[in-house]
């Protein structure tokens, strides 16, 4: 039996981000068929939907209507379609829990920290269902400090960290360096830090360009 071969992946996404929910959930699936051919190690990235966000956030729809100028049919398919994608995955995107978009870069420097105590994955998945499932605020900290406590982290670390703007200036680098390498929209899947893949693709997209790349190397 030939041994897993090692597989990089960076998952450049955002916690308020549908997409990116319904793609890492692929991308496991994937991973998943593939367990005796890739061992992959994911690291997740910090992009920002709206990092000019204020703090209290902003009505989803009205948000949506300005930045996409979509109207309410054309939103209201978009919510369903992302319903049935993540329930098909086995996600719950709870769509009347939704009312608002806020800003998540202390969730991203939490994310950043949580990479460093090896508990990332645990954390990015629970911040995902405290906002689409249980519709909770990412921009609270007393939300961050209850997921960062559900997941095993120490919530008097995390305080720290959000307290005194820790990795502020780390998560501004990789938000910056992904900028500057043309990625502008989420999710994006880098493997091996050469190959991308755009979107919330359906598992077999996954698992056949994971298979070129493996028999490629």
């Amino acid at each position: 039996m030939s041994t897993p071969v090692p597989v990089r992946i960076d998952f450049v996404s955002d916690v308020s981000c549908p997409w990116c929910v319904i793609g890492l959930k692929s991308l496991e699936q994937a991973l998943d068929k593939l367990k005796d051919t890739a061992q992959a190690e994911i690291h997740f990235q910090p992009f920002e939907l709206n990092a000019n966000m204020a703090p209290e956030g902003q009505d989803i729809g009205e948000h949506i209507a300005q930045k996409y100028g979509s109207t309410e049919e054309q939103m209201a398919q978009s919510r369903e379609a992302i319903r049935a994608r993540g329930a098909a995955l086995g996600f719950t995107f709870a769509m009347d829990k939704r009312g608002r978009i806020y800003n998540t870069f202390d969730a991203h420097r939490l994310l950043h920290w949580a990479e460093l105590e090896g508990r990332q994955k645990e954390l990015k998945m629970a911040l995902f269902d405290a906002y689409f499932t249980q519709g909770e605020n990412p921009s609270s900290h007393e939300l961050l400090l209850k997921v960062v406590g559900e997941v095993g982290l120490d919530t008097a670390k995390a305080a720290e960290v959000l307290t005194s703007g820790a990795y502020t200036r780390e998560v501004r680098e990789r938000e910056q360096f992904y900028q500057q390498n043309g990625i502008n929209s989420v999710p994006a899947i880098i493997i091996n830090e050469r190959h991308l893949i755009s979107g919330g693709q359906p598992p077999e997209v996954f698992e056949q360009a994971l298979r070129q790349i493996i028999a490629g190397n």
